[in-house]
């Protein structure tokens, strides 16, 4: 094949993926979608591999081809024109009840030729909770409407008996079905798209096409694999707990054995699966390992199945990274932005020069559903993001949402303007940030009141016992937290996962947690210190704390002469450096924890 044709070709199926993507954005009804940008658009050939994805989440890497391939095995050769194909069963090719699919055939020829498909997070799919998305659910049968893989058309005709039973078991059907129509019409789109490209080259080129575009990946992928030294290492990180067995640390434990163009993922030693809604699917687990390990490649090579088959994923079943019937999973997103960190932090032990410390730990989850004087629902959706860990090369970064979510900043504006709330903070931590010679990103804090008669509030957030670990001697960004009507004679410090009534005038406050170091704290550039201090990321006492670095004034001026004394002092009395670090040197050393310190 023309390599020239094979480029042109790659070029044109990626950029109707990204078209997918923004006619979602620019169509959906839902805040999730087209504030928050949780979805992702694909083409997949007519086997049902993926061999194009959209700029969207990471963390829908394989989920695409997994669920498209479980409806697959239900139809067969029972797919026709006009045929739309609907699924979110996580026990049949699925993620979590909020998150469906929608795969829509494209013919050539009177032939499947490929597949348009789409994921999009649903404000609500019923459940015993608004938003659908609790993590103290404890079977998959309290979490909502459970949809195995079926036809939501079949040769252009609706299924009116699946639409209605979809109207009558979620809070929000308009908003709904607003949304599924979004995904419909982004599958339209890849039709057009599909048509043109068959016209262009012919329907047996496109598929000879697709295969090439899946081998040139993953040509690639064994290319830098093989550049890599072979090795094995082993890591483990903790989740505080499942909200069930509060205080109860669940281990997730990631070996990744390396050899020749080739690399082994093995979740095996992670816990067994928890009574909480925390459990992943097989498909999550394997997009967080395929995430991290395409992130210590050299090359930034086309995401399709080619990247996927040099990497092979191990997760037993009825453990946390797959779990087994009936055990809830509405909030597995938890897990899966942790298995990155924790895939992270065994891809260190092997490739340090090329792994950054942990993130904030992933998204905070927050819903706040009720409804009003003339019961009328109303659903707030937010996912909360915003600190990478320190680099080899680079501070982590700040207000940016971690790689496996990939999400937008919901606005301030929006968020007002479409639910009985109000946003009195959205800001970032001083200090927050684990110190390093790159520093980890700097944590967000984010404060609603209540403006509702009441509502029941929803939170999904880890991190506030085990901190985001720092890598070759960066200290751990600090601890999230919870707190209600913060600063008045009622406040109170709740735990990292929250289902619970919200009423008027009550004031909820979230501190996400900040992102690990990277390297000796003591030897980070003064210059960046100063700018830190200027933009107000890290306090004049924090300084002195974190970086031995010593400031005075308002703005702060570095005094050069006091620093290099301090420094010298800190590196003859401070505890030897670790390659993992879980708590800063202060408490190590067992002086008393300063801000941010908390809940060791």
């Amino acid at each position: 094949m023309d390599p020239i044709t094979e480029e042109l070709f790659r070029n044109a199926v990626a950029a109707l993926g990204d078209e997918m993507v923004l006619t979602i954005y620019r169509t959906a009804y839902s805040g999730v979608l087209k504030n928050i940008m949780d979805y992702s658009a694909a083409l997949c050939d007519a086997d049902g591999r993926l061999v194009a994805q959209g700029l969207s989440l990471p963390g829908h890497l394989c989920s695409i081809p997994v669920a498209l391939q479980a409806a697959l095995r239900h139809y067969g050769d029972d797919i026709a024109e006009g045929d739309i194909l609907i699924n979110n069963d996580p026990y049949d090719g699925g993620m979590h009840l909020p998150d469906i699919f929608i795969f829509k055939p494209l013919f050539a020829d009177g032939h499947v030729i490929a597949y348009a498909a789409t994921i999009c997070h649903h404000t609500d799919v019923g459940g015993r909770v608004p938003g659908s998305n609790a993590s103290d659910s404890t079977e998959i049968y309290a979490e909502g409407l459970r949809i195995p893989p079926l036809k939501l058309y079949e040769r252009g005709v609706p299924n009116a008996t699946l639409f209605r039973i979809i109207e009558r078991n979620v809070r929000v059907p308009t908003r709904v079905f607003g949304d599924l129509r979004s995904q419909l019409a982004a599958c339209e789109i890849a039709a057009r798209g599909m048509l043109d490209i068959v016209a262009r080259y012919g329907a047996e080129q496109v598929r000879t096409l697709m295969a090439a575009t899946m081998d040139y990946s993953e040509r690639l992928t064994r290319h830098c694999l093989a550049q890599l030294p072979d090795g094995e290492a082993t890591f483990t990180d903790w989740i505080d707990d499942d909200q069930i067995d509060e205080g109860v640390p669940i281990p997730l434990v990631c070996t990744v054995r390396k050899h020749g163009e080739t690399m082994e993922v093995d979740w095996t030693g992670s816990a067994p699966q928890v009574k909480g809604a925390i459990n992943n699917t097989w498909s999550y687990t394997a997009a967080a390992s395929f995430t991290a390990v395409k992130s210590v490649l050299s090359i930034n090579m086309p995401n399709n199945d080619g990247v996927f088959r040099p990497i092979s994923v191990i997760a037993p079943e009825g453990t946390i990274m797959h779990g087994k019937l009936p055990a809830a999973c509405a909030a597995r997103g938890l897990t899966g932005f942790r298995a990155v960190d924790c895939c992270f932090g065994a891809l260190a032990k092997l490739y340090p020069d090329r792994v950054f410390a942990a993130s904030d730990g992933g998204n905070t989850g927050l819903t706040i559903g009720g409804y009003d004087k003339d019961l009328q629902p109303f659903i707030y959706v937010d996912f909360i993001s915003g600190a990478w860990g320190g680099r080899p090369w680079a501070d982590g970064l700040d207000g940016n949402t971690c790689m496996f979510a990939n999400m937008a900043s919901f606005s301030v504006e929006v968020i007002e303007a479409e639910n009985p709330l109000e946003v009195l903070d959205y800001e970032f931590v001083p200090d927050t940030g684990g110190a390093g010679k790159f520093r980890g990103g700097i944590a967000q804090r984010k404060t609603w009141r209540m403006l509702a008669d009441e509502g029941i509030l929803q939170v999904r957030a880890d991190r506030q016992t085990h901190r985001p670990y720092g890598l070759k001697g960066g200290g751990p960004g600090a601890a999230g937290r919870n707190m209600m009507d913060p600063g008045q004679a009622s406040e109170a410090k709740l735990h990292s996962k929250i289902t619970m009534t919200l009423r008027r005038g009550q004031v909820f406050r979230h501190d996400l947690p900040g992102a690990g170091g990277w390297g000796d704290p003591l030897a980070r550039d003064l210059a960046l210190v100063a700018k830190d201090l200027r933009d107000g990321l890290v306090t004049i006492e924090g300084a002195a704390r974190d970086y031995g670095v010593v400031a005075r004034g308002d703005p702060p001026v570095i005094d050069a002469a006091a620093t290099e004394t301090l420094r010298v002092a800190r590196r003859t009395t401070r505890p030897p450096l670790t390659d993992v670090t879980w708590q800063p040197p202060s408490v190590m050393a067992g002086s008393t924890p300063a801000f941010g310190d908390v809940n060791l």
